[in-house]
Order: structure tokens, then C-alpha cells, then sequence
């Protein structure tokens, strides 16, 4: 018996291993941030190739590529035919950058950007500060106003995030009375463009920094919208154009501390007519969190928000005391889908 039981010690339990899955995940994040780098997706799509091609057309070390071709297999991104011949599945075709529904520029923001800034974690929980000015030297923000190739990349991750999630935020917003809206810090207008499409008597304009302007204005003249649409540049810690009648800000708050937040808010206060509301998209903290992968997804965003910017998630209640702050009412809290929430306010004076 006691030889018996010395054997089974020796076996990895499923605990274990269900750990050590989790703990040596960060492969997969890499092993498909390379391939996107790399542009294996487009390379590989409608045609398949051999490591040989693959290798000439990237530049990469072919019997290197061989086993990076082979770990995609393993993880649904390629399927093998024949001997080292490769072809895209449905699931690696949204790696591509020239699909509607891509999701390369956020696999490469998140493999790439935030790959050095998640190494600091440990920074973070330590200090309640962000890990970005560490890992990468500069904070926040200002990345994207130095460097146009990272604020490009960074802009398109959040048009496709975005896309996953409008029509449901789109589906629970009532814009019925109102002639204008303004999506602040809306990038490239990628919210925006689905509230004008769902609402036709509606004007809209996004309000955001330099480094998205150009390419927001481009995006928009592509589609039927356009003649609806406004950019305006500026900095909504100054202050925020006045006169719509809706203010949306999708993922913005989150990006901030308190300190910060208030001030985004009270500018955006001071912008509003007395009838004018106020859209806050978010992801919304329960108050007790559970092993289940929404709440995982929240866990995630919270802690990359530590790590990225010093800035969190948060409740309905932690909400509820930021707008009370800054003399705003809180309307109604609903869901937008499984992802978020919409907190409507309006001033309270």
C-alpha cells in the first residue's frame, strides 16, 4: 500500500496540470503575435505554403519557421497538408489585416506593446503605479504622440475591439430626441460610425488627440457617413467641445485615476446643456468575482489597466461616486452585452 501510494504521488494531478496550463500560456500569446508580425495569416490565406516559401517571403529562419508553423497547428491557427505544407483555418484567418473582422493590431499591441509592460506586473502590485514608464520609458499615453507607426496600430486594436462589442452597446443606447452626439476620446470613430448608421437623423463628432485624426478622417470619408461626421481635435483634460446633446465615452474613464477621471468629467460638465446625457461605456466590476470567463475577462482588463496606465475598473458603486463628484445624476445602469455596461447620467446641476 504504501508503495502504491508513493506512485501515485509521483503523478502530476489534474490540479496540477490545469496549473500548469495556465502558467505556460504565455507561449500561445507569443507564438501567434510572431505569426502576425511575421504576416503569416495573408501569406498563407486561400494558398497554402511550405516552410521554404514562407521563409523566403518573411526572412525568417526556415527550420525556426518549420516549428512555428507546427506550434500553430497545435493551437488552431494553421492546419498541416502533406509534409510542411501549410494552410489558414477560420480561426487564424482573423489575424489577417485585410478582414473586416481582423484582429491583428490588437494581437501585435498586446504580443508586442504590452508584452514588456505585463513583465512588470510585480512593479505594480508593489507600488499601485504603472509598469509602462519602467519597461518602456514613457507613461501613459505619450507613446502614441511621438511614434505614428505605434499610435496607428494602437488606434486600429481599438477600432477592432470596438467592433466586437457596437452593436450591442448600439442596441441599448436610446439616442430618440437627440439631433447630436460627441464620442470623446473616440479614435477613429469606429462607435460613432455604428450610432450614425443606427440613427439616421443623427450628426456625431469625435473629439480626440492629433495622433488620431488623420487616419479617423480617412476611415470615415471610405464609408456613406461622412457628411454626418466631424473630427475635432483637442485634450479633454482642457476641455471638451459644448452644444451635442449626447457625450459618449467608450473605455475612457477606465483609463484613468481618480484624480484624472474627475477632471475629464468635470470638463465634460461644463460642455453640457442642462438636457444633454451622458454615456459612460465600461466594463462594470461585480461585486464579488467568480471563476467564470467574463469575469476573467474583467480580472484581465483590471489588471492590464494597473499595469498599463496605474488606472483600474471599476463598480457601479465607484462609478456612482465619480459622477456624484462632479455634480452629475445617475440615470440608469444597464447591460450592453456580455463585455459592458452603459452608466447614463446627467447633471445634477
Amino acid at each position: 500500500m504504501a508503495q502504491h501510494d508513493a506512485v501515485e504521488s509521483k503523478e502530476p494531478t489534474a490540479n496540477a496540470r490545469q496549473l500548469l496550463e495556465m502558467v505556460n500560456s504565455s507561449w500561445t500569446t507569443q507564438a501567434i503575435y510572431v505569426a502576425a508580425y511575421l504576416r503569416i495569416p495573408d501569406l498563407v490565406a486561400g494558398n497554402a505554403r511550405s516552410t521554404p516559401e514562407l521563409a523566403r517571403a518573411t526572412g525568417a529562419h526556415a527550420p525556426a519557421l518549420r516549428r512555428l508553423m507546427r506550434s500553430l497547428v497545435t493551437i488552431g491557427i494553421c492546419c498541416e497538408h502533406g509534409d510542411d505544407c501549410y494552410e489558414l483555418t477560420a480561426l487564424g484567418s482573423l489575424l489577417r489585416a485585410d478582414v473586416a473582422d481582423s484582429l491583428r493590431s490588437w494581437t501585435l499591441h498586446w504580443g508586442g506593446t504590452m508584452w514588456p509592460v505585463w513583465g512588470n506586473l510585480l512593479h505594480s502590485v508593489n507600488t499601485g503605479e504603472s509598469a509602462r514608464k519602467l519597461a518602456t520609458g514613457s507613461e501613459g499615453f505619450d507613446l502614441l504622440e511621438a511614434d505614428p507607426e505605434s499610435a496607428a496600430n494602437f488606434n486600429r486594436a481599438m477600432v477592432e475591439l470596438t467592433r466586437l462589442d457596437s452593436a450591442n452597446i448600439v442596441g441599448a443606447c436610446d439616442f430618440s430626441g437627440m439631433t447630436t452626439v460627441m464620442d470623446v476620446g473616440g479614435g477613429y470613430g469606429e462607435l460613432l460610425a455604428a450610432i450614425l448608421e443606427a440613427n439616421p437623423a443623427l450628426r456625431g463628432a469625435v473629439f480626440d488627440r492629433p495622433h488620431a485624426m488623420a487616419n479617423g478622417r480617412r476611415k470615415m470619408e471610405a464609408t456613406l457617413l461622412a457628411h454626418r461626421c466631424d473630427f475635432v481635435e483637442g485634450d479633454f483634460f482642457a476641455s471638451i467641445p459644448g452644444g451635442a446633446d449626447a457625450y459618449v465615452m467608450k473605455s475612457v474613464i477606465h483609463d484613468w485615476n481618480d484624480e484624472h477621471s474627475r477632471t475629464i468629467l468635470r470638463n465634460c460638465h461644463r460642455a453640457m446643456h442642462e438636457r444633454a446625457r451622458l454615456l459612460l461605456i465600461e466594463r462594470i466590476v461585480p461585486m464579488r468575482l467568480e471563476a467564470s470567463a467574463a469575469h476573467r475577462a474583467i480580472a484581465r482588463s483590471d489588471l492590464n489597466m494597473l499595469v498599463g496606465l496605474g488606472s483600474m475598473e471599476r463598480t457601479e458603486t465607484e462609478y456612482r461616486a465619480l459622477l456624484d463628484a462632479t455634480e452629475f445624476q445617475v440615470v440608469s445602469v444597464r447591460p450592453a452585452g456580455p463585455t459592458f455596461g452603459i452608466i447614463e447620467a446627467m447633471r445634477s446641476r
